[in-house]
């Protein structure tokens, strides 16, 4: 069976709804001052951002999913694979910014090699692996087939990556359990989990959309 229209629309518009800098939303730490998502469409309706709120319920973190994502309701026209692609989006640049924060954290001059500077370098690395592995989901997501049967295949690929990609952020913390509480374990781990929340958002909404492709 044929992938519908609205689908094959998408992933034009995908390539351009890009992450930029902007000021509200974020899920990142607010003293970060990064954004974490594509440019929001003009004039969303009030029916588009209701649409965005029943998908996010089907995430784990519904509150977070709806406030990253509700601004590009208009963008989204009720379609889960482009909302799929504008969340994985949002999961990038938020993994992008943590990979450059914890490498800058470990090259500060008082870092010195102690436990607390092996977990961030141990951070930096599974960032960079988690970044490469979210990259990989949207290129895949641009590449869609046009057949149900390849789409599920391709859409496979995105869930493993996105599954990896979670499971190292994961790692990133486990790296602090042998740490002694103090300002930056709790800065970094903070920073963490709100990463890990739109990870976690965006490969929910990645099965929610195949869960709507027929073969």
């Amino acid at each position: 069976m044929e992938v519908q229209l609205s689908t094959m629309f998408f992933l034009l518009i995908s390539t351009v709804v890009l992450p930029r800098s902007t000021t509200a939303g974020d899920a990142l730490p607010p003293t970060s001052g990064e954004a974490l998502a594509p440019t929001p469409a003009p004039e969303p309706t009030s029916d588009d951002t209701e649409y965005i709120r029943s998908c996010c319920e089907t995430t784990r973190y519904p509150d977070t999913c709806f406030a990253t994502l509700s601004n590009y309701s208009g963008a989204v026209r009720h379609d889960s694979g482009r909302l799929a692609t504008v969340a994985i989006h949002v999961a990038l640049h938020n993994a992008t910014h943590m990979a450059r924060y914890v490498s800058n954290m470990s090259r500060q001059p008082d870092s010195g090699k102690t436990r607390e500077f092996a977990a961030l370098c141990d951070c930096e690395s599974v960032f960079e692996d988690a970044v490469d592995q979210i990259n990989k989901s949207i290129k895949e997501m641009r590449q869609l087939g046009w057949t149900g049967e390849s789409v599920r295949f391709q859409l496979s690929n995105v869930q493993t990556w996105m599954s990896a990609a979670l499971t190292n952020e994961d790692t990133c913390m486990d790296g602090f359990e042998g740490v002694a509480d103090g300002g930056v374990k709790a800065d970094v781990c903070g920073r963490v989990v709100a990463v890990e929340q739109v990870t976690s958002n965006a490969l929910a909404l990645v099965n929610r959309y195949a869960d709507t492709i027929s073969v």
